[in-house]
């Protein structure tokens, strides 16, 4: 893509991006070289100031810029495979000059700078790696680049060069789509002059990815109440499967779920119609993107699993953790187990910054007085799990918020115990008393009275004996008993 130096000088420094002046030492390069190809890659555009954006340029100091120059391969251990770009500019002296561009490739390598210290891409920072943090990045590197991996038997005729061109003109790519296939991210290589196809070149620019990668797609699965039942008492209502080209998968399961995420609108205090969310929207898309940006596609015997629950939804996605990510520092660590694909993504504004999606997530839950998500590897799948926020629509205000591995601790327990009373109360006067009509006289929709049952018979206050036709509910529990 190709940027003008205004675009360059409005660039926000951070993973992905950084600013240097001509001046800088070269080892000091050489750590934030290191750190951005061990983890996502990135760009440093040399000669512009990073603390005033004073364009510096780097034409008069040509003896410095070759230092400059070599520093990839000088003070990097391995080198790094960097790509220079110059972007002509007048200085701030009225000179004509230019910048550097410093391109650099997320490595499958691990590189150290010339002292053997190891750094990471953290936000706009360069951390340093402990010796165990160190190890494991070598050894998920190893995994990291299924996606270079060749698509057996694909030719060049299972690729869908308008997807191609649509991307390179989001991109800025002026040649043809096949030399941009061929000279960039290896999508295609030559091998004794037969071309391979990369498994990443089909999952975003096949005609058909599933014809190569049968499971490389999002099934939707939507279950009445809190739990997930097999056999006589299935519980399925919806099951929806997705898929084609990695940007459709997206497209077709974010525009899918949001026609089943419930909406509660009312008139508030000051006269203008208000809309609550189970989910905000940011949430649904970045939990689906990051699915399926990060999904381990070596795993082929899975697809992506989305699991919609009354109160929770739950994305199972094939592969770990990826790097030195782990869950208590997901907020603000990233690393691409498939960097083209985020990269890619990333020109469809899909994945905004790298790094900033988790943390923006747990912060519009937090605001919802939701829980942040919570991340559990179950053998290959990892499991993240997004609590709703139940709609009450007998209330305007203060909406209890609701999980089922999150009972007893949330905002509007006070008021949550007042309505377990009553539900409970009604249910001693009438043990056959039906859902809608505890419902209606609780002033709550049917749907929100389902979730407050299933919370009380999984908290074994109360149980339903016999079918929902004809049979009764009994009393196990008062209320002030509940477990905490």
């Amino acid at each position: 893509m190709k940027y003008t130096i205004e675009e360059i000088r409005q660039m926000q420094e951070g993973q992905t991006f950084d600013c240097k002046s001509i001046l800088i030492e070269p080892k000091h390069l050489a750590t934030i070289i290191v750190a951005m190809a061990n983890a996502d890659g990135g760009m440093i555009a040399v000669g512009i100031s990073d603390k005033t954006r004073r364009i510096e340029g780097v034409d008069q100091d040509k003896e410095h810029l070759n230092e400059i120059l070599r520093v990839p391969l000088d003070f990097c251990v391995p080198s790094v495979s960097v790509t220079p770009e110059y972007i002509p500019c007048t200085d701030a002296e009225g000179r004509d000059n230019r910048v550097l561009l410093m391109h650099i490739p997320a490595s499958p390598r691990l590189h150290a700078n010339q002292a053997d210290e190891v750094f990471w891409r953290v936000g706009d920072k360069s951390r340093k790696l402990t010796f165990d943090e160190r190890l494991q990045l070598m050894y998920d590197k190893g995994e990291r680049y299924y996606e270079d991996s060749t698509a057996y038997d694909a030719t060049l005729d299972d690729i869908d060069m308008d997807a191609v061109k649509a991307y390179m003109k989001r991109i800025g790519y002026g040649k043809s789509a096949m030399e941009y296939l061929q000279e960039n991210k290896g999508f295609v290589i030559y091998k004794d002059n037969v071309p391979q196809v990369s498994a990443a070149c089909i999952l975003l620019f096949g005609e058909h990815p599933q014809t190569y990668f049968p499971r490389a797609r999002v099934r939707f699965i939507k279950y009445f109440g809190t739990e997930e039942k097999v056999g006589r008492e299935m519980n399925v209502i919806k099951d929806v499967t997705f898929d084609g080209r990695i940007l459709e998968q997206i497209q077709k399961t974010v525009e899918y779920l949001e026609t089943q995420v419930k909406e509660h609108s009312y008139l508030g205090e000051d006269g203008i119609f208000k809309t609550d969310r189970e989910y905000p929207k940011f949430v649904i898309q970045e939990m689906v993107v990051n699915s399926v940006c990060h999904r381990d596609y070596s795993i082929k015997g899975t697809e992506i699993q989305i699991k919609m629950f009354d109160d929770r939804l739950v994305f199972e996605t094939p592969g770990k953790l990826p790097g030195i990510v782990r869950t208590d520092n997901i907020r603000h660590t990233h690393f691409s187990r498939n960097p083209k694909i985020a990269e890619y993504l990333k020109a469809y504004d899909y994945v905004k910054e790298f790094g900033e999606g988790v943390d923006r997530m747990c912060r519009e839950l937090s605001a919802l007085g939701v829980r942040e998500p919570q991340y559990n590897l179950v053998a290959f799948i990892m499991k993240a799990t997004v609590c709703a926020k139940v709609l009450d629509e007998g209330q305007e205000k203060e909406h209890e918020t609701v999980c089922s591995d999150q009972m007893g601790h949330n905002k509007g327990i006070t008021r949550a115990q007042q309505g377990h009373n009553k539900i409970l109360s009604l249910i001693a006067e009438n043990p056959q008393i039906s859902i809608s009509a505890l419902a209606k006289q609780c002033e709550v929709s049917e749907k929100a009275m389902r979730i407050t049952l299933e919370r009380l018979k999984a908290g074994s206050v109360i149980k339903r004996v016999g079918p929902s036709f004809g049979g009764h509910w009994e009393i196990l529990l008062s209320t002030s008993e509940e477990p905490k």
